[in-house]
């Protein structure tokens, strides 16, 4: 079988939950970036939604995060899934309610002003309320081991983290759980290599760069 091809834009975070399952598998795998704002033409021939992550195995080409780490952990033992039908239907459940929470920050970030941005920040914090009481004594989703769920959810407390940082908005700081699962998840090697090294210094420009109100704190 050919090397994987992770295609990728820089501060996706949902290529970055791919690109921590590959580490977390052992993978060897290539990774070319795009720019989103000028995709090439050869990339909208093979994305049907314009969208990254898209994986790319020979000639066939797997796309959407979730279905590219199903793939990954069905090809390459050990799972990254728990072992019970039902604890790994929850865990699906669980990766597919991550991407509410990545909407929640981009409305958040896209905010106009002080009221929308604190109305989308109670929203967000609503939906984070709900992952904190889903979560026992960690120190991951399940417990000892880190699993697919961990990924999905770590490139988003990462982002948290530095716009929390920039605009004093802790959000973690009444979810004891989740901070304690965000501190054991950046510990951890496949996510600290998961993104590229001025990846801290790329994000907070790009936040910067946005029109909504959190840019001007900034």
């Amino acid at each position: 079988m050919s090397k994987p091809e992770l295609i990728s834009f820089e501060l996706c975070p949902f290529v970055q939950r791919s690109v921590i399952t590959l580490l977390e598998k052992d993978q060897e795998f290539d990774i070319t970036y795009i720019d989103l704002a000028n995709k090439p033409e050869w990339f909208l021939n093979i994305s049907p939604s314009g969208k990254v992550p898209v994986l790319r195995i020979g000639d066939s080409v797997v796309f959407e995060s979730a279905v590219i780490n199903e793939y990954l952990d069905e090809t390459t033992p050990p799972s990254l899934h728990p072992n019970d039908p039902l604890k790994k239907a929850v865990n699906r459940a669980w990766i597919e309610f991550s991407s509410q929470l990545n909407m929640d920050m981009f409305h958040w970030l896209r905010a106009e002003d002080k009221a929308q941005m604190e109305e989308k920040q109670s929203g967000m914090m609503s939906h984070l309320k709900q992952v904190e009481d889903q979560l026992g004594e960690g120190p991951f989703f399940n417990g000892e081991t880190f699993r697919l769920v961990d990924a999905a959810y770590a490139p988003y407390f990462m982002r948290l983290e530095l716009i929390a940082d920039k605009v004093e908005a802790h959000c973690l700081e009444s979810l004891p759980k989740c901070l304690a699962w965000h501190t054991a998840m950046k510990e951890k090697e496949s996510v600290i290599k998961s993104v590229i090294p001025t990846f801290k210094e790329n994000f907070l420009d790009y936040v910067a760069a946005n029109s909504g109100y959190i840019s001007k704190s900034m």
